[in-house]
């Protein structure tokens, strides 16, 4: 079996439950969202991202109550939206650094990250959130400052996850063949994708989630599961 020499993991459903992003993190960046780009508005990066979102629905011009109200709309449909993630990030780093919460890893994912780098492989990860917003979330997780495990981070700046492109990209940055990469994720057409792009796949399966008695990846419960 070709070696594994770095790994690349989904965050929602693979290191960590769905149910922290969709009942904490999301609802904490609509309630503030109007008021943080009312204060923040003229910031240079605020206004890229502000731009990039108009851009992205094809508006020319529009008054920023217009582009608030379209934000909070693509915050309720889970958008994945490139601009919508930059913006939820920073809101989400001042929950963050007030203690307003913490990030939510699974029980057994800081020891296997730990164990992992111990034995010389390199971790990554693959996230449709932004690149600053993966590094909070490890930063401050209910499980310690998990931050120093990761190599890099990549988002969908790279490209959209069920596109076999973005692995080969991915892969590309990271100097390996993608043989030697193992991506993990919950999201069965993510894998498709990255087996297609030549990596190896783990389909995360959390219970209450079943394992099809045909998995179309190496199915796993948990990171202690995995055999690589």
């Amino acid at each position: 079996m070709t070696v594994i020499r770095a790994i690349v993991t989904d965050i929602e459903g693979t290191t960590s439950s769905i149910s922290f992003v969709k009942d904490v993190l999301f609802p904490y960046a609509y309630k503030r969202l109007p008021a943080f780009i009312e204060t923040h508005g003229d910031k240079p990066e605020v206004q890229h991202w502000l731009h990039e979102a108009a851009k992205e629905e094809g508006i020319v011009e529009a008054p920023r109550q217009d582009v608030i109200e379209l934000l909070l709309r693509w915050i309720k449909q889970d958008r994945k939206s490139t601009a919508l993630k930059a913006l939820q990030g920073m809101i989400w780093q001042e929950g963050y650094e007030a203690g307003d919460y913490q990030a939510h890893v699974y029980p057994e994912v800081s020891a296997r990250l730990h164990a992992w780098r111990a034995d010389g492989l390199h971790l990554y990860v693959y996230s449709s959130g932004s690149v600053p917003a993966q590094k909070l979330f490890f930063r401050y997780s209910d499980a310690g400052d998990l931050s120093p495990m990761f190599s890099g981070y990549f988002d969908t700046e790279t490209g959209p996850k069920r596109e076999r492109h973005s692995y080969e990209l991915i892969a590309e940055a990271l100097g390996e063949q993608p043989a030697h990469i193992l991506f993990l994720s919950d999201i069965v057409e993510e894998l498709d994708a990255a087996r297609e792009a030549g990596l190896r796949t783990g389909w995360l399966l959390r219970e209450p989630l079943e394992i099809p008695e045909a998995p179309r990846h190496p199915a796993y419960r948990t990171f202690d599961d995995i055999v690589l």
